[in-house]
């Protein structure tokens, strides 16, 4: 995430609003970037892959 990114998003936050909120926006915006970067990276599963590897952890 970069500062542009962070400063749009208080600038969308009305101009009372709870500090959870604007840090929950920022979470979600910096892991929807991360995942993007990571289908550009071909860091993907399968989703046959990802299925067996659920499978596995909920054993």
């Amino acid at each position: 995430m970069n500062k542009q990114v962070s400063i749009e998003s208080l600038k969308d936050m009305p101009q009372d609003f709870e500090l959870d909120k604007l840090i929950e926006k920022l979470v979600v915006l910096d892991k929807i970037e991360k995942g993007r970067k990571d289908v550009k990276n071909a860091n993907t599963l399968s989703h046959h892959k990802a299925k067996n590897e659920l499978n596995k952890w909920l054993k």
